[in-house]
């Protein structure tokens, strides 16, 4: 019996989710807090993860193609990132007007760099918005979560990022385009069809398994913002000793603050964070194939 190639196959059902997903308006949540800052550039850098909004279709029952949405994704074969020479420019202190322009530059680099990876892997692409805000707000997913610097929201597709007076005295560019490229791997997790096995499986998971299944999208996450982060490498916004204080400090630091291993011990997300941007492809991120040991 001849049949097509299974990434084909596999790439086919995830052009159909896509459809689904937008003529069913899913709703899912994700939050993150940006980037080391003032305090010796060591405040906390976090993403938290809400599950889909009541009374939306996934909610209830969500649409299941299966868990090859996450282990065998299309993304993880097109090799290397796109490197679309971004160079989002400096970030003064003290100013909103450059904080919009400099994350404004830095989504238009994401969105070319990913844009190009799925058009390898043969799936649809959607650019999310951006919006950058100065206090809390009540998104079309729902209210804003406790303690989060970052929202993507994919009702209407909108990562929205709040910048504090803190991190407006003191802005740290790497730390903070590190958390949009992390709120950025979230929103490639939901329209390659990654996040429906998440959500779907989660929906009937027992407290462990949910708790895997959040460190497996977070740390993916992680990594997917470290391949883009690869990218610029040795350039003046990452420069070697920047990333190597950052991976240093999720390693001594990143778990501090959750009750939950929700994201991976600090030398979990290091690795992933290490892995991504050595290798420099989504390829590299597959955290839903890996041994359970590396994803603690």
């Amino acid at each position: 019996m001849n049949s097509a190639p299974k990434s084909k196959l596999v790439a086919l059902a995830v052009a159909m989710l896509a459809l689904a997903l937008a003529a069913a308006g899913l709703v899912v949540v994700l939050a993150g807090v940006a980037t080391p800052s003032s305090e010796s550039r060591n405040g906390a850098a976090r993403q938290l993860s809400s599950p889909p909004a009541k009374g939306s279709s996934e909610s209830k029952k969500g649409p299941s193609i299966g868990r090859a949405l996450a282990t065998a994704n299309p993304l993880y074969r097109t090799g290397r990132l796109a490197d679309v020479n971004c160079a989002p420019g400096d970030l003064p202190a003290g100013s909103m007007t450059a904080y919009r322009r400099f994350l404004t530059r830095v989504t238009n680099c994401l969105n070319k760099a990913w844009g190009a990876q799925f058009r390898k892997a043969g799936l649809p692409f959607a650019k999310p918005r951006l919006r950058i805000i100065t206090a809390k707000v009540r998104t079309p997913c729902g209210t804003w979560n406790t303690g989060a610097d970052g929202v993507y929201c994919s009702t209407d597709r909108t990562m929205y990022l709040m910048i504090s007076k803190d991190q407006l005295r003191n802005p740290f560019p790497l730390g903070i385009t590190r958390l949009i490229a992390h709120e950025y791997g979230h929103h490639v997790q939901q329209i390659s069809g990654i996040w429906n096995y998440y959500w779907t499986a989660r929906n009937v998971a027992g407290k462990a398994k949910r708790l895997q299944l959040s460190r497996n999208s977070e740390l993916q996450a992680e990594c997917f913002s470290s391949v883009f982060m690869s990218t610029m490498k040795g350039t003046a916004l990452v420069t070697d000793a920047d990333w190597a204080y950052t991976v240093d400090w999720f390693r001594k630091n990143g778990a501090k603050g959750w009750p939950q291993n929700d994201h991976g011990k600090g030398p979990t997300q290091a690795a992933w964070m290490t892995r991504g941007f050595n290798r420099g492809g989504p390829g590299a991120c597959n955290t839903w194939a890996a041994a359970a040991r590396n994803t603690l």
